[in-house]
């Protein structure tokens, strides 16, 4: 589409009133009227490569259900290892036609009252950024509720059918009105919501949902214009399948839904090749600049609440905690979801009848989640390395280089003891244990059901 050069002025919604005096910020195609920035940029925004990131469902968090119920959990998270928190939609929702989704967004410049107001949000930031973690807050910027402002004093903003009615963006999705990407007037106003949050309430970044939808021109107009606010460092992850836009087109990170799919459908429920994850990591990664990373993830709140929980998609916990170390480590970036760490077997709905995490203690997993990111975080080569791929049909193996630095994993993904030959190229001298730093004997090698091994020399 070749765009119409435009000049837009966008009266603040209802949302941006009270939330201090407006600041005007222009570009050459529109201008911006943002509110006062609250707090001090936060300068420990990860590159996207460096990120380590914890998704809240704050309806299945607590009991609470709420910002401060995620306040009360921050040393835990931090704990963890993670330097990114990202909340689920924080939005209204909308009423009519409504089926309780949080992505079916009714005000994009005002908080769900039942998570808390505006200042428990800026509350969340602040204690988050005093602990070295940045937040990220979920945007639903391609379909809004049928209740938005928009569709009534906007309604040539929206996709109609022949016989003029708004359209859904996919036809299960009857709670939502598709926008009209093609309307340089979208662009603009998404563009000064998406600004309002990082003067409103000083985030460090978004979670772009179902990023598919949106024209590409927006995106790249959008993200340049986002990237361009002063003294802010953005971090910008897209859900969404397009891999050599995201990956090139100013995104950090993207969704890798072909490594879960590949992990979890082929690999633990049909038995096929590992092998397979070469495949991916190849398309993935071809021709992507070195910093370009995919999110890998055994669990997300559309996996936890559609398909089940790690334990019953990969074998049990010890499966999980295999195919967790493959994700993390081989050539992406990880997400937590919110009770994976403490090996919650139960799924979080994030819509529909409540049902809040239990939060019993379980040490030991807790503990095992600890260490791999912290030993992550810790290695250049992990992070930034090279990797080279010797995985067998069973066992993903892959070292990672950086310089000196050289790590090797192993990680068996059947419930079967697995003898795995070392190949000669990688040698069976010299390698230790990361964690504990003994010598790793590996000239006949046998992995015990669902075993990892995180070696370095």
């Amino acid at each position: 589409m070749k765009k119409t050069a435009f000049f837009f002025f966008l009266t603040l919604q209802a949302g941006l009133v009270g939330a201090g005096a407006a600041v005007a910020h222009t570009t050459s195609k529109a201008a911006y009227h943002d509110p006062a920035q609250y707090g001090r940029p936060f300068a420990g925004v990860p590159d996207g490569r460096d990120a380590a990131i914890y998704q809240v469902n704050m309806r299945g968090f607590s009991q609470a259900g709420n910002f401060k119920a995620v306040v009360a959990r921050l040393d835990s998270i931090k704990a963890l290892g993670v330097n990114v928190v990202y909340l689920m939609p924080i939005f209204p929702i909308g009423k009519l036609r409504a089926v309780d989704s949080p992505f079916a967004v009714q005000n994009y410049t005002a908080v769900n009252p039942e998570f808390g107001a505006l200042a428990d949000l800026r509350a969340l930031v602040d204690a988050a950024h005093q602990r070295g973690l940045a937040v990220m807050l979920d945007w639903v910027g391609n379909h809004t509720s049928f209740d938005h402002a928009w569709v009534t004093e906007h309604p040539d903003w929206y996709v109609h059918d022949a016989a003029g009615n708004m359209v859904n963006p996919i036809p299960d999705w009857k709670d939502i009105a598709q926008l009209n990407w093609a309307k340089p007037e979208v662009h603009a106003a998404m563009i000064q919501a998406l600004r309002y949050w990082v003067f409103a309430a000083n985030i460090d970044g978004y979670r772009f949902d179902y990023a598919d939808g949106p024209s590409q021109e927006f995106f790249t107009e959008a993200l340049a214009n986002l990237r361009a606010i002063p003294k802010h460092k953005l971090l910008m992850l897209a859900e969404g399948d397009k891999k050599k836009y995201y990956l090139q087109g100013g995104f950090d990170l993207c969704y890798d839904f072909g490594f879960m799919n590949v992990l979890k459908g082929d690999i633990f429920a049909k038995g096929k090749s590992v092998r397979l994850i070469d495949s991916v990591n190849t398309a993935n990664y071809r021709k992507a600049p070195a910093n370009a990373r995919m999110l890998r993830y055994i669990s997300n709140h559309d996996i936890n609440a559609w398909d089940g929980t790690p334990q019953q998609l990969f074998g049990g916990q010890r499966g999980a905690m295999s195919a967790f170390v493959v994700a993390a480590y081989m050539r992406g970036v990880p997400l937590v979801y919110n009770g994976q760490e403490v090996g919650y077997a139960e799924r979080v709905p994030f819509m529909g009848a409540r049902k809040p995490i239990v939060w019993t203690p379980n040490p030991l997993l807790t503990r095992e989640y600890q260490r791999l990111l912290k030993f992550r975080n810790g290695s250049a080569a992990v992070r930034h390395g090279a990797l080279a791929s010797y995985s067998s049909d069973d066992v993903c193996a892959f070292t990672k280089t950086l310089g000196r630095e050289q790590v090797l994993v192993l990680a068996n993904l059947r419930n079967a003891a697995v003898n795995y030959p070392m190949p000669a190229s990688v040698g069976t001298r010299g390698w230790r244990n990361a964690f504990g730093g003994q010598p790793a004997a590996l000239d006949h090698l046998t992995l015990q059901p669902y075993q990892y091994l995180i070696l370095k020399k």
